[in-house]
């Protein structure tokens, strides 16, 4: 049975196509870009990964069209005609900062992971945490990889991003000269005396408050520098269903406790 709750940005595309799965060629017919969500191996990391706002912002399409036209086509959507659905051509497109050019760079290409359906995220992080001090990693991939800007600028990263064409991507990260301001996806409804502190043998995480991918991101950017021995205890607001096979896939095991109300605490060790 159809939720009757309307398809919002903040939706990740797994949850919207869950729905449906014919909202595949809604997406296909906003914008050609979107025709790799038919293949089912792309789909299992794409998708479970963008929003529909970063999914939009990627095609280079108004997100508020997307929506709309999702929305109608389970019989939510509005009286409102949608927006003409011509695609725009792909085109390079740096972000605001641009990356050094006579600094060393880095290598990594994850297109052919993304096409198979393998999740490329530790790959990524390794390659990040090999970083040296003025190197440049030059990521290619089949989308735009939204969700890394938010986790690797909580670490100080800069990105420029640009559109080969609409399956080819090439983003650039680095940590400038003078630090960026952390980025913040949206503000934890915890209070502080909500969450414990830190020791050596515990890191909390509370996610509560963040749209999808976030708390998924931020967790597993955690994990790549959990010390054995350590557990770290993600506090939500739901059951993360999504993350709980990339724990397995990573070697760790998880307890959850959801007995408090809108507060889910996941326990989350190296396996032994």
């Amino acid at each position: 049975m159809t939720s009757l709750t309307p398809i919002s940005p903040h939706d990740k595309v797994s949850d919207v196509l869950a729905r449906d799965e014919s909202l595949i060629e809604v997406f296909v017919r906003a914008a050609p870009h979107f025709s790799k969500l038919r293949n089912r191996a792309m789909r299992r990391v794409m998708a479970r990964l963008v929003t529909v706002e970063q999914a939009a912002r990627t095609a280079n399409i108004p997100t508020e069209r997307l929506v709309h036209d999702l929305n109608a086509a389970l019989g939510l959507g509005d009286d409102r005609p949608s927006v003409a659905t011509t695609a725009i051509a792909p085109e390079a497109k740096p972000s605001d900062e641009t990356h050094p050019t006579d600094a060393p760079v880095v290598e990594l290409d994850v297109r052919e992971d993304l096409r198979q359906g393998r999740e490329p995220f530790s790959r990524i992080m390794s390659a990040v945490a090999a970083l040296r001090d003025g190197d440049v990693l030059h990521l290619r991939a089949i989308f735009e990889p939204a969700p890394l800007f938010t986790v690797l600028g909580r670490r100080g990263f800069a990105h420029e991003s640009m559109a080969h064409a609409a399956d080819d991507w090439s983003v650039w990260f680095w940590q400038p000269a003078t630090p960026v301001a952390p980025v913040v996806a949206a503000p934890p409804i915890g209070d502080a005396d909500d969450v414990p502190a830190n020791d050596e043998h515990t890191v909390y995480l509370d996610v509560r408050g963040f749209n999808p991918p976030e708390p998924m991101m931020r967790t597993l950017a955690e994990l790549e520098t959990l010390a054995p021995g350590q557990t770290l205890v993600q506090i939500n607001s739901r059951i993360p269903q999504f993350l709980l096979p990339m724990l397995s896939e990573r070697g760790f095991t998880w307890e959850i406790d959801d007995s408090r109300p809108e507060r889910v605490t996941v326990r989350i060790s190296h396996a032994r």
